[in-house]
């Protein structure tokens, strides 16, 4: 499992371990079963703390991507439509929220932001 952390990133390192593994999950390069690198390997591998990892496993595990068995190890779960819906909504959501800054960062009003996004929408 190839995993990127980007340590200027704003995002907390846990942030960036849980998103990518949902990606790799959502896009079926984790399939259903397979078991994820435990804490300290994972951690050792990203040269982070075991307990970030801990923090981004229990953050799966919560969002019920993953199921950790205690002394056995953390294993995928599958993707069911509705989590891979909602996630994809989450990232439009959190993509239109980072335009509307932008857009007010260089002066737009709120009519110059939804006069560009509808402009945009018909285009598409």
């Amino acid at each position: 499992m190839k995993l990127i952390i980007n340590h200027s990133s704003m995002q907390p390192i846990y942030e960036q371990i849980v998103g990518q593994i949902k990606d790799l999950i959502i896009h079926g390069e984790l399939e259903e079963g397979i078991s994820l690198p435990s804490v300290r390997t994972l951690a050792k591998e990203l040269r982070v703390s075991a307990l970030t990892v801990k923090k981004s496993y229990d953050a799966l595990e919560q969002e019920g991507f993953i199921n950790t068995i205690h002394g056995k190890g953390s294993f995928v779960l599958s993707a069911n439509q509705s989590q891979m819906l909602e996630v994809k909504r989450q990232e439009v959501e959190a993509g239109l929220e980072d335009a509307i800054r932008k857009g007010r960062s260089c002066g737009m009003n709120n009519q110059e932001i939804t006069d560009l996004f509808m402009l945009i929408l018909e285009e598409s």
